[in-house]
């Protein structure tokens, strides 16, 4: 893993320093995550041609952009299409404190995927650290009840990373990096949809009334 720069004398050396780390990670991730970013897609689409759903979570950070996910999938990417069934499991502020309260902040997520998740779903865990207990326990429920499971993970991508149908990691120690490099591959995810070029056909897409290629 890349570690940290060091920082640097003054805000500008510092800003110059974190851009230019951020650069460095995309170009590494041009070159080792296109497969697994066309695996998450093709499961997505899979998924919405069967009438099935994607639902997503995350802590802090990763909440934010599961919910940032789930907004591009619902309303629209790039374009035109039928609206598609995206739900970010860290947005009910009731759902999640009773759940915490009741039971356990680690059951958040996998209460709700008991309640909402069916065979042939898809379950996005989103996790920095690869480590995060309440994702890995949404990512197992899922599991169990016949979902497709897929983790967008940092440093070595942990325990969930290991558990999952497919995994989308960035191999850094920084969360904020690894954010930024998560962000542009959920995009990248989202424009493979719309698209249905993530293998070279359209399968999936056409059959089932949304997106069209150009």
């Amino acid at each position: 893993m890349t570690p940290e720069p060091r920082p640097a004398k003054n805000p500008r050396e510092y800003v110059e320093a974190a851009l230019r780390e951020s650069a460095r990670l995309h170009e590494r991730a041009a070159v080792e995550s296109p497969a697994s970013v066309a695996a998450v897609a093709g499961a997505l689409r899979s998924a919405f041609a069967k009438d099935g759903k994607v639902v997503m979570f995350g802590n802090g950070g990763s909440a934010l952009d599961a919910q940032h996910f789930a907004a591009e999938l619902v309303g629209r990417f790039a374009r035109e299409r039928r609206a598609l069934p995206a739900i970010s499991l860290t947005t009910d502020t009731s759902i999640l404190t009773s759940v915490a309260n009741d039971y356990a902040y680690e059951r958040v997520f996998a209460r709700q995927v008991e309640a909402l998740g069916r065979a042939g779903d898809v379950a996005v865990g989103i996790s920095t650290s690869g480590a995060s207990a309440n994702v890995l326990a949404g990512l197992r429920a899922a599991k169990a009840r016949g979902m497709t499971t897929v983790a967008f993970t940092g440093r070595d991508g942990g325990a969930i990373g290991a558990m999952v149908d497919v995994h989308v990691n960035v191999p850094h120690a920084v969360t904020a990096r690894i954010q930024e490099v998560h962000r542009s591959l959920i995009h990248a995810v989202c424009e493979l949809v719309e698209l249905g070029l993530d293998d070279g056909s359209d399968d999936g897409i056409r059959g089932s009334g949304f997106g069209t290629r150009e």
